[in-house]
């Protein structure tokens, strides 16, 4: 049942650290997810340098999904979006043929607190990988279908699973969920879609006779259900859909044309993609080229 586990690679971004668990070199993507990172946990005091700050940068072919357990993020974008997103809550960007954003920690720089969550790259179909670029925030139970019985608190973030559908924009078929299970709890997701996985973001849950701890992810093989249980208590994330085909990526680019990601970062470099309008002052510079091979197929 179990075809891989993933062990999240620890990143000190200088202020704080991340996980990055998608993409890995024996499973490139899970679905349509083809990034998935773990902000955090952590601690900020108040005043903190501006530093920790993710500057204006851009991307191309692809949607971003910011979730929080924890903490306040403000978003601004190109397309003249501004939205705080706080725990529980969903900001969804399309970049499409091009966006630039930034992400800043204000509320925390004043009052310090605990910052958490999950970031998901998740590419666009062929056809859509040049749709224009829009941004959308969704919060409350009539966007974010929620049920709680027993010791599992559930949220559907995107997609459709469990016999409901988020009013998150999605273009391909998938499903991100939040479960929060109490100890002994068990639950079990479905065989609905041919790509699954599931990232243990804290505590402990046991799954095909095996146990998966904090910062850990399983990949399902597919056509069966998946039973877990809450060896304590545990914040669990369900993950995938169905396949879209490879992908090229490299830095904030995703794209099934390496062509269009040397053009994407032409555009980048040579100052053609617009600054988010309330956030222009600086940018995050095109990475220095090295010597590696170009980018690879997810």
């Amino acid at each position: 049942m179990i075809d891989l586990v993933i062990e999240a690679r620890r990143h000190d971004i200088g202020n704080f650290e991340v996980g990055r668990v998608l993409p890995f070199h024996a499973r490139r993507m899970v679905g349509p997810f083809t990034f998935l990172d773990h902000m955090g946990p952590a601690e900020f005091a108040p005043g903190f340098p501006k530093s920790a700050d993710v500057r204006p940068h851009p991307h191309i072919g692809l949607s971003t999904l910011s979730y929080l357990f924890q903490g306040e993020i403000t978003h601004r974008d190109s397309v003249g979006s501004l939205a705080v997103i706080k725990p529980g809550e969903v900001n969804w960007m399309t970049a499409g043929s091009g966006i630039t954003h930034s992400e800043r920690f204000e509320t925390l720089r004043r009052q310090g607190g605990r910052m958490d969550g999950m970031q998901a790259w998740i590419a666009l179909p062929k056809e859509y990988e040049e749709t224009a670029p829009s941004f959308s925030h969704h919060e409350g139970s009539a966007e974010l279908p929620s049920y709680e019985s027993g010791g599992l608190k559930a949220r559907l973030i995107a997609g459709e699973a469990f016999g409901a559908k988020a009013s998150v924009p999605v273009f391909s078929p998938l499903f991100y969920v939040h479960w929060e299970l109490e100890p002994g709890t068990t639950a079990a997701l479905p065989a609905e879609y041919s790509e699954r996985a599931a990232y243990v973001a804290d505590g402990r849950v046991e799954v095909d006779g095996r146990e998966l701890s904090a910062l850990q992810m399983a990949v399902f093989a597919p056509g069966e259900t998946v039973v877990f249980k809450a060896l304590e208590r545990s914040t669990v994330m369900l993950l995938g859909g169905e396949p879209i085909g490879p992908r090229f990526m490299e830095w904030n680019f995703v794209s099934s044309s390496k062509d269009r990601i040397e053009q994407a970062k032409a555009d980048w470099k040579a100052g053609r993609m617009k600054l988010p309008d309330l956030d222009h002052d600086e940018f995050i510079p095109l990475p220095e080229a090295k010597p590696a091979p170009p980018p690879q197929p997810l």
